[in-house]
């Protein structure tokens, strides 16, 4: 009985000691999921001296205002602003595209007007409507298309020109706010 005693508690002791040498490595903490202000603007910043996250959140909100005020670009402004241009030129197209569609039948109204008094005077009123209403309708609609044509343009050009502008500006504030994180010892990369 001893002996059996005895090899139960060898056992079990090796036992042990296997599963202590096989015990996982210790559990690393998942990241929360929240983006860092540096992060959610494309920044990233790495705490260059150990600098804890709630230090970093307090520096990154810093730097944010200090370049905001020297650049006086504010990203979260400037992409509200080229979020209004671009729906402002689609509300533009559209409209372009419903006058397309109306300048079409008035034109076809006054052509078949013309054409009765024409077609009056020749003698067939009704063949004159006929073919005045087909000559006014393409006539309007492609000026109609022309004109709605020059506005989409125009509306995207302003688009293009006003993306520009954000992107120069979110290049300045974004130097800024790394020379100002890169002050406080971060490593910066954007």
């Amino acid at each position: 009985m001893k002996t059996s005693n005895c090899l139960i508690s060898i056992a079990a002791v090796a036992a042990l000691s296997s599963a202590q040498a096989q015990a996982p490595a210790p559990m690393i903490s998942a990241p929360t999921g929240t983006k860092t202000l540096a992060a959610t603007l494309k920044v990233y910043a790495f705490p260059g001296a150990g600098q804890p996250a709630a230090q970093q959140s307090v520096d990154e909100n810093e730097c944010y205002t200090w370049a905001v005020s020297e650049t006086g670009n504010d990203p979260f402004h400037i992409a509200n602003q080229d979020a209004q241009v671009q729906a402002q030129a689609a509300q533009q197209q559209q409209a372009a595209q419903a006058s397309t569609a109306g300048s079409g039948a008035k034109g076809a109204v006054g052509g078949a007007a013309a054409g009765a008094v024409i077609g009056a005077i020749a003698g067939n009123a009704g063949k004159g409507a006929a073919i005045g209403a087909g000559v006014g309708l393409v006539g309007n609609r492609a000026r109609a298309q022309s004109n709605a044509n020059q506005a989409s343009a125009a509306a995207s050009a302003q688009s293009q020109n006003s993306s520009k502008i954000s992107a120069a500006q979110m290049t300045e504030f974004k130097k800024a706010f790394a020379a100002c994180l890169e002050a406080k010892k971060y490593t910066v990369k954007y």
